[in-house]
C-alpha cells in the first residue's frame, strides 16, 4: 500500500500569547490537506466532544484551567489517526 505520512494529522494553535477571556480555535488539519472526518479533541486525555464544522474546536471565553495538551483524532483517508500532543498555556 501507500507509504503512510508519519503526521497525517496536525494540530494547529494560535501562535500568539493566549489570555483569559480570549476566544481560541484549534484546528485538525489533514496530512496534505487531505479530508479529515469524525474529529475528536482531547484535553488531558479526556475527550471534549465532537468538532465544530468538523475540524474545529472553539474555547471560549478562554480560562487558566484550558491550559495543557491537547490532541485530535480523526479518520484520514482509510486510516484512524492522531496528531502529536500541542501545550496551550492561558495566562
Amino acid at each position: 500500500g501507500p507509504p503512510c505520512p508519519t503526521d497525517q494529522l496536525v494540530l494547529q494553535v494560535p501562535a500568539r500569547a493566549l489570555l483569559e477571556g480570549d476566544t481560541v480555535t484549534l484546528r485538525c488539519r489533514g496530512w496534505r490537506d487531505m479530508l479529515v472526518n469524525t474529529v475528536r479533541f482531547y484535553h488531558e486525555e479526556k475527550a471534549r466532544g465532537g468538532a465544530l464544522n468538523g475540524t474545529e474546536l472553539s474555547l471560549s471565553p478562554l480560562q487558566l484551567h484550558h491550559s495543557g495538551h491537547y490532541h485530535c483524532k480523526g479518520w484520514v483517508s482509510v486510516w484512524l489517526s492522531q496528531s502529536t500532543p500541542v501545550t496551550l498555556t492561558v495566562h
